[in-house]
């Protein structure tokens, strides 16, 4: 098996894992980073999950990088040789059009941009990327994580050593292979002291995943092929409502929704438009309307794919749900596809599934509910530990052993250094959505200028660490703000500008 020995190896390919790496070669850091899928990007590309973000986006509440991003997103929406007046003349618009993301666009742009932002790295060789490739084992000495075993598609290994190891997988796939201390699902009451948390630990009771899929609306009906178990999910029942219906449980209980905007006896905002990323009116030419099929419909809350030992059955079922929720639209008379043109795969379903719930490393701090909600209290809690900011509310989709929903309020937040320091591994470092949070707070921090942030925070952090001489304890309880300035130096915010909350 070859050997490779590189300063820092990014376990993951997601948004995290794309500005970890790229942190850290902007630092002169020789990084490996490995990817499951060919696209990188996770949430806005191989997931095909719109960017869900904070009213205050526009403004502030994110790293100058992620803003970056944005700006060159609707650029290359007004370059476009078809664009229309209606969309190259406004400053700030929603390429999609879409009522629950400011910037709903196509994935293929997001792994455009984000192949781009790494290139330079890759041609100058600081960085080695892997695509088709996944960690498979973790060489482990006492508290100290000294390679780690990939393979790519063709069941061929190497062993990647590093000094850091940052995961940056969906679910948190390092932790339990380097043995670190890690939860998930719901935790005890008696735990977290959280005030909607169950009074027994569940750690199968976990949000559900979404296999996402695209559809565009066609003139015509075009045929579609019926899957093959499409009679038992139309006879699927939750909470005795069918699971392929337009009433769906949610956070606020039972809600009637609609295929589209304003149609009687529901929901104003329809299902359409809700993620919609290719909208008619912005362009000059024929293009379809196209939308990201990540409804209510689609949760498939039936089991888990974290340390359930029948997950791939469950991926393979969350796959058939979404075709079975494709078909029902199109049995009801809806002109739609499956449009796997915009997710570069043949079937119109997305490379990846979106995963709400990752494992979470338990942390020197964890992030609990009564910190965050605007229930206990009435402006964001500053933490002098900051390493970025963040926000949304506490989101619980309907949970898969339990059937939990929730939805709360909550404040702007900021992300403690100390939720991103595992309390026992020296050199692992969480660098997506498995920082310190709860079942509950997770929710928040899932968001995609999030897991950016912490991606980005965390390959700053493994860089700063190797070229110091230090361990992340170590700079958390000792060159706390010499780091701070160099985030700084590198366009995080680190606080919330609440002068400004009022104006928006």
């Amino acid at each position: 098996m070859t050997e490779r020995l590189f300063d820092i190896a990014v376990i993951g390919g997601g948004l995290g894992g794309v500005q970890a790496a790229r942190a850290a070669c902007s630092m002169g850091m020789k990084v490996y980073l490995c990817e499951a899928t060919d696209w990188i990007g996770g949430q806005l590309t191989s997931q095909a999950v719109p960017p869900d973000e904070h009213p205050w986006i526009e403004e502030q509440g994110a790293t100058a990088s992620y803003l970056y991003y944005r700006k060159a997103v609707r650029e290359a929406y007004r370059s476009d040789p078809a664009a229309s007046e209606r969309m190259a003349s406004q400053r700030v618009f929603c390429p999609g059009s879409s009522w629950v993301s400011r910037l709903a666009h196509d994935p293929r742009l997001a792994h455009r941009l984000l192949s781009e932002s790494l290139q330079p790295s890759v041609a100058g060789g600081n960085l080695t990327l892997a695509l088709f490739t996944r960690c498979r084992e973790a060489l482990v000495r006492g508290d100290q994580v000294e390679g780690v075993v990939v393979e790519n598609q063709a069941g061929q290994r190497e062993l990647i050593r590093a000094a850091y190891y940052l995961d940056a997988t969906d679910t948190g796939d390092l932790l339990p292979l380097a043995g670190a201390e890690y939860r998930i699902g719901a935790e005890a009451k008696s735990e977290t002291g959280e005030p909607h948390a169950p009074e027994t630990a569940c750690p199968a009771d976990q949000q559900p995943i979404t296999w996402v899929a695209a559809l565009a609306l066609e003139p015509e009906r075009p045929p579609m092929t019926r899957p093959e178990h499409y009679d038992e999910w139309r006879a699927c029942q939750v909470k005795g409502i069918p699971l392929l219906g337009w009433q769906a449980w949610g956070a606020y209980g039972l809600t009637r929704f609609a295929m589209f905007d304003n149609e009687p006896g529901a929901s104003p905002l329809g299902l359409w438009s809700y993620r919609r990323i290719q909208y008619p009116p912005y362009y000059r030419d024929s293009r379809p309307e196209i939308t990201l099929l990540n409804w209510p419909q689609n949760d498939y809350s039936v089991g888990n794919v974290v340390d359930d030992p029948a997950a791939d059955a469950h991926l393979e079922e969350a796959r058939e749900l979404t075709r079975c929720c494709a078909y029902w639209l199109w049995e009801q008379g809806y002109p739609v596809r499956l449009a796997g043109e915009v997710l570069g795969t043949p079937d119109g379903l997305a490379k990846a599934p979106y995963i709400r719930e990752s494992r979470r490393i338990v942390a020197r701090t964890t992030v609990r509910e009564q910190e965050i909600a605007s229930a206990w209290n009435d402006r964001p809690l500053r933490r002098e530990d900051s390493v970025g900011v963040g926000h949304y509310h506490i989101d619980l989709h309907l949970t898969t052993k339990t059937g939990t929903a929730l939805f709360e309020e909550a404040q702007p937040f900021e992300i403690p250094l100390n939720a991103m320091i595992p309390v026992r591994i020296r050199n692992l470092i969480p660098a997506a959505k498995n920082i310190g949070t709860t079942h509950l707070t997770g929710g928040c921090f899932r968001l995609h200028p999030v897991e950016w942030t912490v991606g980005e925070a965390a390959g700053y952090l493994a860089s700063y660490c190797i070229l110091h001489r230090m361990l992340p304890t170590s700079v958390a309880d000792e060159s706390l703000m010499d780091f701070q300035k160099l985030l700084l130096s590198k366009g995080f915010q680190l606080h919330w500008n609440e002068d400004s909350f009022s104006r928006l």
